[in-house]
């Protein structure tokens, strides 16, 4: 097995342990709806169930969160094979993704829900709504950042690495167009 293989399953073994470690404490030591202040009202410790999908997004039912997760998984270790070796921030990626879609999976199937407990409250975002005729926006508002956990984190995290990595290499390919006198478009 290449070193990039064993890298890709340690980190993500390592996200799903962190994350099941971090939400048996959870479970164990805190009563559900329970919230405990770390740094003041900015950060605070906070068990909920959730139902849904990552940061308390509400598109399907419990069954659909599921099969999305295990197309995800499915998903994530096609690429990595198809990675390049050489390509180590997109694999670190997916391994983080990987680690967490385990861990959220692993949730799904022991309480049908998933544990979240990292509650913090970011700068409110205000979007006001507007209504151009036939378009109309209800407008967006959130007070308090949703509540996630150590798997949201890494899946966040990975997805972002990902896109950099994308966003690098497309600005380094046009630099290289560019250079040899053609035009990205060409």
């Amino acid at each position: 097995m290449s070193r990039s293989y064993i890298l890709f399953v340690w980190l993500a073994f390592t996200v799903l342990f962190l994350d099941q470690l971090s939400k048996t404490l959870i479970f164990h030591l805190l009563f559900l709806g329970q919230s405990l202040p770390v740094l003041g009202d900015f950060f605070r410790i906070t068990y909920i169930l959730n139902p849904g999908g990552a940061f308390g997004t509400q598109i399907g039912g419990s069954s659909f969160y599921l099969i999305v997760s295990l197309i995800a998984i499915m998903f994530t270790i096609v690429f990595f094979v198809k990675t390049h070796p050489q390509k180590l921030l997109v694999k670190i990626g997916l391994a983080l993704v990987l680690g967490g879609a385990l861990g959220n999976l692993t949730d799904r199937f022991r309480f049908g829900q998933v544990i979240d407990f990292l509650d913090f409250d970011f700068p409110d975002i205000h979007i006001p709504s507007l209504d151009w005729g036939i378009f109309g926006w209800a407008g967006f508002s959130l007070e308090r950042w949703p509540i996630f956990n150590l798997a949201d984190t890494a899946i966040t995290v990975g997805a972002l690495l990902i896109v950099f990595h994308i966003v690098r290499h497309r600005e380094k390919r046009v630099i290289k167009v560019e250079s040899q006198g053609l035009h990205p478009e060409d």
